[in-house]
């Protein structure tokens, strides 16, 4: 793509805007679980399966981005998006009219797999479009919109759910408005051309380090699955300890989004002066220390106080991971490789419940979170180790 069409205010926009769609995926809907827990109770395990409604869409995600790395570097980008923006409004809105959890778990499952080809095409669109320090810049203020859509539609889903618990669905409909905006301003990258080599690293020829692949993805399934109690439990967590209602819900986890959004349009600047290793354990402290003060439970702005902090620590890691594998993966395989960490990050999100809920039952949610900023706390520690092995190594 040329430089005038990838400086366009109006592709900028469509790429950031069509970011937010992947936060919107599980999150919008948060507040409303209560709510949707209480309409289903007549069906059986209705606890587990309004809770399987959040994070369903993450297991499709998980699954079908490997497919849609392989598709797009294939066929293209842009055909694929245009379909995954579609497919997001029609089978995400679905909510606002079916009656039966069973199908709405279908629609969720098929929001999922246009979830997975939006945000690996949109993420493999910037690496293409940006190369060095404007990638930097790029993928963070991309977290930056991710965090602040966060913001926005958690806010309104958590204030529109206090009137009816379907009205978040609605939400979903953002995405057709996107449509012709894509189609206008998104070109079709020229893939396989020679890069300037002082701006970029990479050559075809390159092999790629599959150890610093393997344990980015690793990351970010750990990660995932720590952070997404946040959106999963903390409805519960806040009802059980101050009767709190869906928008005071949406409020919290806001917050937690909107120091995430803080965090990521520092990255470029954080970046020129830290290690990839460096500020992953900058962002796994955050998360423990935050985790911690959500633990205490009591009061109200002590779990704001360890939303906040913990959100930093997500801020820094979305466009670390990203900015760390497209730095080293030729253009020809950008596709697969985002597409692994597309599948990371919502396998994560899909597991978090399914290991939070036995435990949150077992030892209470406030122990949980406990338990899961000891885990974050361990991983800084681990990334400071490798920090000391690899004082004069920036790349992982």
């Amino acid at each position: 793509m040329n430089k005038t069409n990838s400086s366009s205010i109006f592709t900028k926009a469509t790429l950031l805007l069509v970011s937010t769609l992947t936060v919107m995926s599980g999150a919008t809907i948060a507040p409303s679980l209560p709510a949707m827990r209480e309409y289903f109770s007549n069906v059986q395990n209705a606890d587990y399966l309004v809770k399987l409604a959040l994070t369903l869409p993450a297991l499709f995600i998980a699954l079908g981005a490997p497919l849609v790395g392989i598709i797009i570097d294939k066929l293209g980008r842009k055909p694929l998006l245009i379909v995954a923006l579609i497919l997001y409004g029609i089978a995400g809105s679905s909510g606002l009219i079916l009656n039966d959890l069973n199908f709405i778990l279908v629609g969720r499952a098929l929001l999922g797999i246009s979830v997975a080809g939006i945000m690996t095409t949109a993420t493999t669109l910037i690496a293409d479009y940006y190369i060095g320090a404007a990638r930097a810049q790029f993928l963070g203020l991309q977290a930056a919109f991710m965090g602040l859509g966060g913001v926005f539609f958690l806010s309104f889903g958590g204030f529109i759910a206090d009137q009816n618990w379907r009205y978040p669905f609605a939400i979903y409909l953002f995405s057709l408005l996107l449509v012709p905006c894509a189609l206008s301003f998104l070109v079709e990258p020229e893939r396989h051309q020679p890069i300037n080599p002082n701006q970029e690293i990479v050559t075809e020829t390159q092999k790629l380090p599959i150890k610093l692949v393997i344990i980015t993805y690793g990351i970010g399934i750990l990660t995932q699955i720590v952070f997404y109690l946040i959106p999963v439990q903390l409805p519960f967590y806040l009802k059980q300890l101050f009767n709190a209602g869906a928008s005071q819900s949406g409020i919290a986890i806001a917050l937690a989004t909107l120091l995430s959004a803080m965090a990521s349009l520092l990255y470029r600047e954080i970046k020129a002066k830290l290690s990839f290793t460096a500020i992953y354990g900058i962002a796994f402290l955050n998360m423990g220390i935050g985790y911690y003060f959500i633990s205490i439970g009591k009061p109200y702005l002590i779990i704001l106080l360890g939303l906040g902090i913990a959100g930093s620590g997500l801020g820094l890691l979305m466009p670390n991971m990203n900015f760390c594998l497209t730095s080293v993966t030729p253009d020809a395989m950008r596709g697969k490789i985002i597409s692994g960490v597309t599948t990371s990050l919502f396998l994560g999100q899909f597991l978090s419940p399914l290991l939070s809920q036995p435990l949150s039952v077992k030892v209470g949610l406030a122990n949980t979170y406990a338990f899961a900023g000891g885990f974050m706390f361990v991983l800084a520690v681990m990334a400071l180790i490798t920090l000391y092995y690899n004082l004069h190594d920036g790349k992982i």
